[in-house]
């Protein structure tokens, strides 16, 4: 198996995060500029964000795993699959690489390069559903890799295109991701006072799942009965 260094980890985490940032909101922006049915509006901005994220994990993730989410790397920091050392490294790849991601889009689309987001995320069915959405990526991405990781690319992707549709958040289930979703007016913004409630509940819905998929996933010794012999 090849190690690749932490600079190139880094690169790779950046380059994920920033692309996956671009897509949900160039495909946000084009989707409203198309039509004025907000259905449709997320359903493009829902197979464009599916589609990208099976790309991505596919292409980065022998580098640096493609974590793209501070949620899955605290995850997998605290599952001892990445070192604690390497996890600032990859944060900050993860929030850089997401704003620069909003950014291109912006370019892309001749918008302005920053904005602040007016869209209103906020209250108890947005939290929670940041919390359901999160627990199940997480859940699915240590359930790919425990038996099938081949399709862990596959897996993320149609999980979070099922995640848009099924909660009320339509699933950032990703800090970094959010971060730079706040610095958008378009589609897909979200308002930065509404950025704590969603971090909050993204990483408690990581942590719980971390701690259930432990559990579930940990299999242990069966003992067969055993009938007893009868005495000679």
């Amino acid at each position: 198996m090849t190690t690749f260094d932490l600079r190139r980890r880094f690169a790779a985490e950046a380059l994920g995060t920033g692309l996956l940032v671009a897509t949900v909101v160039g495909s946000g922006i084009m989707a409203e500029t198309l039509t004025h049915d907000v259905g449709l509006a997320l359903l493009g901005n829902t197979l464009a964000t599916g589609a990208m994220l099976v790309v991505l994990i596919t292409i980065l993730g022998p580098i640096s795993g493609a974590h793209f989410n501070p949620a899955v790397s605290l995850v997998f920091c605290l599952n001892r699959s990445l070192p604690p050392r390497d996890l600032p490294a990859y944060l900050v790849a993860q929030f850089a690489g997401g704003i620069a991601g909003t950014i291109a889009a912006h370019l892309m689309f001749a918008l302005p390069v920053l904005e602040v987001a007016t869209k209103l995320r906020s209250g108890p069915a947005q939290w929670f559903s940041e919390v359901v959405a999160t627990f199940g990526l997480v859940a699915v991405i240590l359930a790919g890799i425990r038996f099938e990781r081949r399709t862990v690319p596959w897996l993320v992707g149609l999980y979070i295109t099922a995640a848009y549709w099924f909660t009320a958040s339509t699933s950032f289930a990703n800090p970094a991701v959010a971060v730079a979703r706040s610095l958008t007016n378009t589609f897909s913004g979200i308002r930065p006072v509404d950025l704590p409630g969603f971090i909050v509940a993204e990483l408690l819905g990581a942590v719980i799942a971390l701690a259930l998929m432990g559990w579930l996933l940990k299999p242990e010794p069966v003992q067969q009965y055993q009938p007893l012999k009868a005495e000679p």
